[in-house]
């Protein structure tokens, strides 16, 4: 995978970002994982080893999180997008929208509950 590698001469990258992309590649490692075994335990049909595979599948998960939660803490804007969109209801396009609009994205769901943006209708209207 060419992410694994530095793109760029490291002593010009300072420690700060040769560390955000140990954590950046850690997370594309774990979710890699979890996909693998997310797929093997589909395709098996023995229960026992079902069960093991999804749980080594779910401790993936939790690796993915902590190392999510470390960006979090170490970049302003990851945290603000985190901010954002983690844990909302509604339109993950309409909380951008309104993020956009000067929001601050602190839309949560939205309000007709119909998928709209809450923007109105864009069809000419007769008059």
């Amino acid at each position: 995978m060419a992410s694994e590698t530095l793109h760029e001469d490291p002593q010009k990258l300072g420690s700060d970002v040769i560390d955000v992309h140990r954590a950046i590649v850690s997370v594309m490692e774990e979710l890699e994982a979890v996909d693998w075994y997310n797929q093997r335990a589909k395709a098996t049909d023995n229960p026992k080893l079902r069960a093991i595979l999804e749980h080594n599948r779910d401790e993936e998960k939790e690796h993915a999180s902590m190392v999510l939660e470390w960006l979090r803490r170490a970049d302003p804007v990851f945290a603000q997008h985190f901010k954002t969109y983690l844990f909302t209801e509604g339109s993950i396009t309409g909380i951008e929208a309104e993020a956009e609009e000067g929001g601050g994205g602190e839309a949560r769901s939205d309000a007709n509950g119909d998928g709209s943006l809450g923007i109105g209708s864009l069809r000419q209207v007769n008059r």
